[in-house]
């Protein structure tokens, strides 16, 4: 048997490319599907089988697309009405040379959710891993709340993981989420893989009376994505296409598409983006983690999305993460050039930012507002008194948001550095110039320069 997990770290994402006697298959697959065809070329693997454990609704699946590149059999977790002849259901396999993949029912995260045992033959009749999907995690489990009232499906899945509990401790647990995925919660390790056995002794929740398992799941829970509904959809529906290629815009139609009122999302590192930038644009640094997720949260599915990137290489990286969470609309993408922008009569601006000495100074004179756009289990460990707590999620409608009112400088700050500059573009495009992001550290770091921090809520 050849195995290979597949991380996808932007989104803390695992799949799985299984093979054995030249026949492979991909389990839980990534939208970017080169991966898998670059190793099935480079193994000499025929893929033939495409498995989705569920309707994810962290990320878009790559199943169809790895269907129309290698005609292979596409199967997902059946559900209670309608499905094809492929979907597969508890106890059903799929064969892979002397490889069996086995369907085990593990509701909770999503009803019709699947784990698959994996057992090779060649070595013996027992399983030898299983592919948990996004309900026994390394350390924590999945979030119950996707489908069902989340004290309900907390509790399905306290049932449900007895039939992988049952399971001998010597199997490898591979799941297909990692720490830095939404799935999860604050226990989500970033080790890629367990065992039964480990789990059963080290994961807390496994330790829990229904009782107690029930309320300690449902108080983990992170902040629920507004685009789940919509990845969700788009995996349920099967072979739905998928988004158009993303050209380079000529500055006509980059001048048009600025009139239309297209977002701008310019995936350069902050300190350039601070230097020049097409007026209005939104600074969501590509190298930064969980691009997709946090572009997620704040863009709809349906709005016009133009991409400035240095070269061609990360304006496919910046598409390729959005296309992952479901933004199909990118129209184009214009390289970052502001002297091009000027002579094209282009809007530009430029933007500020303080260090953290700078803020410190500001914070003890009084003469700045601070918002912290840190997460709530972050703001309760340490925060400036007075300041405003507006989580990151929340700037998808500012409008709804209680800001500090205008006539001096806002300071925007995170843990450090990403997420304020992010925040700082979205208020800065919401019509309040004033505001600078805070560079090179965060709020935590203010303690070491005076700055004193209250501890809780």
């Amino acid at each position: 048997m050849f195995f290979r997990q597949v991380l996808y770290r932007d989104l803390g994402c695992a799949s799985y490319f299984i093979a054995c006697g030249g026949e492979a298959a991909v389990v839980d697959p990534r939208w970017d599907i080169d991966v898998y065809l670059e190793l099935a070329r480079a193994e000499r693997f025929r893929i033939t089988h495409v498995v989705d454990t569920h309707d994810h609704a962290d990320h878009v699946s790559g199943r169809d697309r790895l269907v129309r590149a290698t005609g292979a059999c596409a199967h997902r977790a059946a559900r209670a009405e309608g499905g094809h002849e492929s979907d597969l259901r508890a106890g059903d396999e799929v064969a892979i040379g002397n490889v069996r993949l086995r369907a085990v029912s593990v509701p909770g995260h999503r009803p019709e959710h699947l784990a698959l045992t994996v057992t090779d033959l060649a070595r013996g009749s027992d399983p030898w891993m299983v592919l948990t999907g996004d309900s026994l995690l390394v350390g924590d489990l999945a979030r119950p709340d996707l489908v069902d009232e989340a004290s309900d499906g907390a509790a399905t899945l306290h049932f449900a993981l007895k039939s992988l509990l049952g399971l001998g401790d010597y199997v490898e647990v591979w799941p297909a989420h990692i720490g830095g995925s939404l799935c999860g919660g604050a226990g989500l390790s970033g080790k890629s893989s367990s065992t039964i056995g480990y789990e059963r002794l080290h994961n807390p929740l496994l330790q829990m009376d229904e009782q107690h398992f029930v309320k300690s799941l449902v108080g983990s829970i992170p902040v629920r994505p507004p685009n789940v509904e919509r990845i969700v959809g788009l995996n349920r529906d099967g072979d739905r296409g998928g988004p158009d290629d993303v050209p380079q815009l000529g500055p006509d139609p980059l001048r048009d598409l600025l009139k239309a009122r297209a977002t701008v999302l310019d995936a350069r590192g902050p300190d350039a983006f601070d230097a020049a930038h097409l007026a209005g644009a939104i600074n969501l640094p590509v190298s930064s983690p969980g691009v997709g997720t946090r572009a997620g949260w704040v863009l709809a599915s349906g709005e016009r999305i133009v991409i400035v990137a240095e070269d061609p290489e990360m304006a496919a990286t910046m598409a390729s993460a959005l296309h992952a969470v479901g933004l199909w609309n990118t129209t184009g993408w214009a390289p970052a050039d502001a002297a091009a922008w000027r002579d094209d009569d282009l809007p530009v601006s430029a933007a500020d930012s303080w260090d953290l000495d700078l803020l410190a100074e500001r914070l003890r004179q009084r003469a700045v507002d601070l918002v912290d756009v840190r997460e709530a289990p972050e703001w309760i460990t340490g925060h400036v008194p007075g300041s405003h707590h507006v989580p990151l999620h929340r700037l998808r409608d500012i409008s709804s948001v209680p800001l500090p009112d205008r006539g001096r400088t806002t300071a925007v700050a995170c843990a450090a550095g990403i997420r304020a500059a992010f925040a700082a573009s979205l208020l800065r495009r919401a019509g309040r110039p004033d505001v600078v992001r805070v560079s090179g550290g965060g709020v935590p770091d203010l303690d070491s320069r005076g700055i004193g921090l209250t501890v809780g809520v």
